[in-house]
C-alpha cells in the first residue's frame, strides 16, 4: 500500500452499504486503482451476517465488484491496472485489517 496515486472515491448516490465506505476509501490507496465508484444498491433473498466484497466480473478497464451484508447488495466499479489476483489480494487485506 502507498500514497494515494490519483485513486479517488465517487460519491453519486446518498446511500451505501453499512461498513462499505471507509473499506472503499482504505482501497483508494493501493498503487493502481484509479476510480472506485459504487453503484446500484439492492436486496437479496439469502442473508449474509457480516460485509463481504466479491470480484464479479471484468469491465473495460477494472472489474465489478458485489459487496453483501445482510439482505442487500450494491454493486461498485473499479477502474484499476491491477489484475484480478491483485484486487482480490488488496481486499482481503483490508478487510482482514477491519
Amino acid at each position: 500500500m502507498s500514497k494515494p496515486s490519483g485513486g479517488r472515491l465517487v460519491w453519486n448516490h446518498s446511500t451505501h452499504l453499512q461498513g462499505l465506505i471507509p473499506i472503499l476509501e482504505r482501497l483508494t490507496y493501493y498503487q493502481g486503482i484509479q476510480t472506485i465508484t459504487p453503484a446500484v444498491l439492492g436486496r437479496t433473498k439469502s442473508h449474509r451476517p457480516h460485509l463481504q466484497l466479491k470480484v464479479s466480473v471484468p469491465i473495460r478497464g477494472g472489474f465489478k465488484l458485489i459487496a453483501r451484508a445482510g439482505k442487500t447488495y450494491q454493486e461498485v466499479f473499479i477502474l484499476t491496472s491491477l489484475s484480478q489476483d491483485e484486487l482480490e489480494d488488496a481486499i482481503a487485506q483490508i478487510l482482514k485489517a477491519k
